[in-house]
């Protein structure tokens, strides 16, 4: 597809034309607008909200490599690393934190972890014995620590702070016109009808987020796709500083990277028998550290179409739990509790055509911030090649 043509279909003068129109200013949506204005395409952005409030400001801001699916997943992932640390000094984005930090307590968790290392997306990862865990990092350290697996390759954001400054950014250095507390009502050939008038674009990216019902629902109900919420904590400085974002056994049946290998299924058995409660609440515990030190902490997921705003303070009480035995420690105080939510199916990802010109774009799988930049390059080139 070349550039939008006012003159097909006919421009009455009145309507604003760009090459392309993003519907959602979440992670995904900022990503087409970038890989959009990157082509030197005229981009607006319309969002229904004042600013992004989704899926992509209530999780960890982390970009996740190591342990990914590596066939849907782990290569986007690189990327889009890629594109943040290119991206991130321009648009006053601070990393906070680099790397995973890896916790294996049970044996059987430590035999997942040594054949992750001879797989094939292991590379620039290394096996830490106990002792070696403990002259690195001896505050992560429990007695029944088996082995910790570091990786280099992880980027931490501030969410609530960097997707704002994303938006910021494009719209300053890029020419990417934003329309927030816009609704966009339809699609109809290069007509976009919104809450405020209609827009003419040459293409149409919608990235809808977890909103499974304003458009394409027939679409969205046809590939599966629901919605998860999750639930997740800020605790105060702990006093110390992590070496990286720590994830431990339970995140070793979550992650596909890890969970697709052999030696997960008799891990999972064991945390069956052992955690029965965690596994029914989909909890895996993240601990990731802000630059003021405090702890972002979570998460579990639990699957509804309603968007159900209650949150189950067991739940709470389970992810403190699992704190105190991967740190070994009590959780410091908590400062704030909230609840987050994303799309979800059983692909990671979900592209699809409802017309020529237009396409439906999700991250079903909980992994925004680390595939988005590659998936938004994806789409455009997809469209305008």
């Amino acid at each position: 597809m070349t550039a939008f043509d006012p003159a097909v279909p006919a421009y009455d003068g009145t309507m604003p034309a760009f090459d392309l129109a993003v519907v959602g200013a979440g992670i995904v949506g900022l990503a087409c607008a970038l890989a959009g204005a990157r082509r030197g395409l005229k981009v607006v952005v319309v969002d229904r909200s004042a600013r992004a409030c989704g899926a992509s400001v209530r999780n960890f801001g982390l970009v996740t490599v190591t342990g990914q699916d590596p066939e849907s997943v782990w290569h986007r992932a690189r990327r889009s690393r890629e594109v943040w640390q290119e991206v991130a000094p321009r648009a006053g984005i601070e990393i906070v934190r680099r790397g995973l930090w890896v916790s294996a307590r049970r044996e059987e968790a430590a035999a997942v972890l040594d054949a992750f290392m001879r797989s094939g997306t292991a590379a620039g990862c290394e096996l830490l014995s106990p002792a070696a865990a403990r002259r690195a990092s001896p505050q992560l350290c429990t007695p029944q620590l088996e082995a910790v697996l570091r990786s280099p390759h992880e980027l931490r954001v501030e969410s609530r702070e960097a997707i704002p400054a994303l938006a910021a950014w494009l719209a300053r250095d890029h020419g990417v016109v934003f329309r927030w507390q816009t609704a966009v009502l339809g699609i109809e050939a290069a007509r976009v009808h919104t809450s405020r008038g209609e827009l003419l674009a040459g293409a149409t990216v919608v990235c809808p987020g977890d909103d499974l019902v304003a458009m394409f629902p027939e679409r969205l109900a046809a590939a599966g796709v629901g919605r998860c919420k999750l639930q997740m904590l800020r605790l105060e400085n702990p006093g110390f500083d992590l070496p990286a974002t720590v994830i431990a056994d339970l995140s070793l049946v979550r992650y596909g990277g890890f969970a697709g290998l052999t030696q997960a299924t008799t891990l999972r058995r064991r945390l069956e028998s052992e955690q029965p409660e965690y596994l029914r609440h989909g909890i895996h515990l993240i601990i990731a550290q802000s630059a003021d030190g405090s702890l972002v902490v979570g998460d579990s997921h639990h699957y509804d179409a309603a968007d159900d705003p209650a949150v189950s303070e067991r739940v709470y009480e389970l992810l403190l739990d699992e704190y105190r035995a991967v740190m070994g420690r009590a959780a410091p105080a908590v400062r704030e509790r909230w609840a987050g939510t994303y799309a979800v199916a059983e692909r990671a990802v979900l592209v699809d055509s409802p017309a020529p010109d237009v396409r439906l774009v999700l991250v079903t799988s909980g992994v925004g911030a680390s595939v988005g930049f590659a998936l938004g390059e994806e789409v455009i080139d997809g469209l305008f090649n």
